[in-house]
């Protein structure tokens, strides 16, 4: 219920405000039960392996077969340990920052950061790259951490508007500065190996904030990347 500002409850337009970002924030979490982590990583492989066991039994693969028996496991560990690793809020990077002595305050930008995902979909891979940019604010990162932010953002089941999202949104936290830009172009395996099986397609997302909405700042991030 909207009462009036005197009683010193919320207008309107600030509650639209919130509502708007209720919902833009639950767009950008990946959708997680509230258990995901309660069951640690030898848990979820030993289940996974079981799974998978079944998924390939179902199949009609022999899994007496020396080129099969350990293939149930080894998926298990590549999606809990490798693949999917960035489900887990534990193997989020740390940023390292360091100060600005040279008073550097043009974009710095990094570009061809390889991409490796998951379409959350059909569970096949997203490869591409991405083209990251930001103005500092009187701290630079270390530059392998934007690689680390990508490939830490790109490891789980994905859908590519939302991992550009949270690959910008990561940044702004680490960097304490809305002036990022992020790019990514990729090919989505769900496209070509599947479906209309369209191989020479790519897909193009791009998330921009602070002075990268000016057209003058995206206009020469985007020659850069060019």
């Amino acid at each position: 219920m909207i009462k009036n500002n005197a009683n010193n409850a919320l207008t309107l337009e600030q509650v639209v405000t919130e509502l708007e970002q209720d919902h833009y924030n639950s767009a950008f979490d990946t959708p997680l039960r509230p258990d995901a982590f309660e069951l640690d990583d030898d848990t979820k492989i030993e289940r996974i392996t079981k799974h998978f066991t079944a998924i390939m039994e179902t199949l009609g693969m022999d899994l007496e077969d020396d080129s099969l028996k350990d293939t149930p496991k080894r998926v298990a560990k590549m999606y809990v340990k490798e693949i999917f690793s960035g489900l887990n809020p534990a193997n989020k990077p740390k940023p390292t920052l360091f100060k600005n002595p040279f008073n550097y305050n043009q974009m710095l930008v990094e570009r061809n950061i390889a991409v490796f995902s998951n379409c959350e979909h059909h569970f096949v891979p997203i490869v591409g790259k991405a083209h990251v940019a930001y103005i500092s604010n009187g701290q630079v990162i270390g530059l392998s951490k934007l690689n680390r932010i990508v490939q830490y953002c790109s490891q789980r089941p994905q859908v590519q508007e939302r991992l550009t999202m949270q690959i910008a949104n990561m940044l702004k936290e680490a960097l304490g500065t809305d002036d990022v830009a992020v790019v990514i172009d990729a090919h989505h395996h769900c496209v070509s190996s599947r479906g209309i099986r369209d191989a020479g397609s790519t897909t193009l997302t791009a998330e921009y904030s602070g002075q990268f909405l000016n057209a003058e700042t995206k206009n020469e991030f985007l020659k850069y990347i060019s």
